[in-house]
């Protein structure tokens, strides 16, 4: 538990704080812990602590053949040229990497690559080396693994609609957990309810129980409130609906609250909403909010928000992912976007890693400088990189989309003509690289761990030809999300808009009208999301995220 602490120069008090603080990490504001906290703990300590360092080093040394502890470019050809284990790392999927100086693109992308290693110096280290490649060859965290049948979920019983509204009930004991619904207090919303005289009724309940978070509805959010209040209850928290009496969150508490946009029993503007939830713990509060889209043209709205029965709770195991995310120790934000991934298909979540998720490792694949005046470069029919990008443009998620207008055996039978990589270096080297730099030291001064494949995705746009054709040649920046809108309305706010799935962008028309042979054309694109938030048909300019 004390790793590298020698007992024999440790106080008792020194003893105690170390082991202090290790139960606060783990109990996370419980009074008590479980064989599951520990364990998830530890593993996640486990996790941590591994890494790629020994395969780095033993690589370094062979590049630095004479020990001087620190490497020149010229060694890196060197080492390319004579060594293939090093081509094929530092150069992946690059035919003929160990023939350099018989090849322009080739020394031209490891010029590229230790200039970037580099950061301008002559000679990297080993410290650069493998900063570099820790930095490029991270892959996205999945969700951390929550066994559900050892977590103990208490829910509040007065609000939940066990007998009113089943399904939401239904989805949590369906999930797995154990679960224990305590119906034995009153409906707390009577006039001058006396709330504080069943703090302790439920406090021995829980006791009893040893739940590893609290769940509260509608009216039973007046329970949670008092027990957050009174100090007896500061585990993980799911609350589902903003009581009105709720007006400020308890400090390092994991909490997730859920409200729909058109709750018609307790009404609450978004921005109140978010300003609740920024009076919890930075990183440990999630707000879950499911409000409408904006109008289309033809005054129909594309997304009808929750009421006060939050239906989309009941999809996608949305309800069982929200009370898992109390749980997680990264943050339930972190947990909920590493859940979306879980959406996808499990070919299609291949095809992605395959292709990557930093700008540096699709730059691998590349065939030239990017500094020609022809930016689009052809992947040839039967290579392992049109294979996997076919495979994402097929793909369809685990479930059934909301927005769907044609069969998906239909979308499979659509003939792709080409499929062409975009190569431009000045667009890359001038915008899309510091910008996923600039992202990475965004979310690490606010404390999140930087994830591609979490912060980073692929997706879907499509537009008109002459759109696309200014999208891929232009030398500054390609998207200019603070200057577009969409075709028809905003309904999601101002901004460059992207699909998840190749099928909407071609039933939704977003490709434009079809070239004279019949052809249409989209983007496939690696997208620097960070973390998300639901558009707002009102919103303007970059969104303001904190905690």
């Amino acid at each position: 538990m004390l790793m590298g602490r020698s007992k024999r120069n440790r106080s008792d008090e020194e003893t105690f704080d170390a082991v202090d603080a290790i139960f606060d990490q783990i109990a996370a504001g419980k009074q008590r812990i479980k064989y599951a906290d520990v364990a998830a703990h530890f593993q996640k300590a486990s996790t941590n602590k591994m890494d790629n360092t020994d395969e780095l080093r033993k690589l370094y040394d062979l590049i630095d053949a004479d020990k001087s502890g620190s490497i020149s470019k010229l060694e890196i050809i060197a080492a390319v040229q004579a060594n293939k284990e090093v081509a094929n790392y530092l150069l992946p999927n690059l035919e003929g990497a160990d023939h350099v100086m018989e090849s322009e693109a080739i020394f031209d992308a490891i010029n590229s690559l230790f200039q970037t290693i580099a950061g301008g110096k002559r000679r990297i280290d080993f410290a650069d080396f493998k900063a570099y490649f820790k930095k490029v060859t991270s892959v996205s965290a999945g969700p951390v693994s929550i066994h559900r049948g050892s977590m103990r979920v208490f829910v509040i019983g007065p609000g939940f609609g066990q007998k009113l509204n089943p399904r939401q009930s239904g989805m949590i004991t369906n999930a797995g957990y154990q679960v224990y619904f305590f119906h034995g207090i009153p409906n707390p919303e009577t006039p001058n309810f006396p709330v504080q005289q069943y703090m302790e009724y439920i406090k021995e309940e829980l006791d009893a129980f040893q739940p590893d978070v609290v769940c509260a509805a509608s009216k039973g959010g007046v329970y949670l409130i008092g027990l957050w209040q009174a100090g007896l209850w500061r585990g993980p928290s799911l609350l589902i609906n903003a009581h009105p009496s709720c007006k400020e969150l308890p400090q390092g508490v994991p909490i997730v609250l859920a409200q729909g946009g058109n709750d018609e029993v307790y009404p609450t503007a978004r921005a109140d909403l978010e300003r609740l939830i920024s009076t919890g713990t930075d990183n440990k509060c999630f707000l879950y909010y499911a409000g409408n889209s904006g109008l289309m043209a033809s005054g129909q709205r594309t997304r009808i928000g929750d009421r006060h029965n939050m239906e989309s709770l009941l999809f996608r195991d949305c309800l069982p992912r929200l009370i898992d995310a109390t749980l997680c120790a990264d943050g339930p934000e972190a947990h909920m976007i590493r859940s979306w991934r879980e959406r996808l298909s499990e070919q299609r979540r291949e095809a992605e890693q395959w292709l990557g998720h930093s700008p540096e490792l699709l730059r691998k694949r590349w065939a030239t400088r990017g500094m020609d005046e022809e930016k689009l470069i052809e992947v040839l029919p039967g290579t392992e990189e049109f294979a996997h990008v076919m495979a994402l443009f097929r793909a369809a998620p685990k479930e059934p989309p909301i927005y769907s207008v044609t069969p998906q055996a239909t979308w499979e039978q659509v003939h792709v003509r080409a499929i062409h990589r975009v190569e431009n270096g000045p667009q890359l080297d001038g915008c899309t690289k510091p910008y996923f730099e600039s992202l990475r030291r965004n979310l690490e001064d606010q404390g999140v761990e930087f994830e591609p494949g979490t912060h980073t995705c692929w997706a879907f746009h499509g537009a008109r030809s002459d759109a696309i054709e200014s999208i891929v040649s232009n030398t500054v920046a390609g998207f200019q999300p603070l200057a577009s809108g969409t075709r028809g309305a905003n309904v999601w706010g101002s901004g460059t808009y992207f699909a998840r799935d190749a099928k909407y962008v071609a039933d939704g028309g977003f490709c434009g009208k079809p070239a004279a042979d019949g052809t249409r054309q989209m983007l496939v694109c690696l997208l620097m999301t960070g973390v998300p938030c639901l558009g707002d048909p009102d919103h303007k300019g970059a969104v303001d995220s904190e905690g």
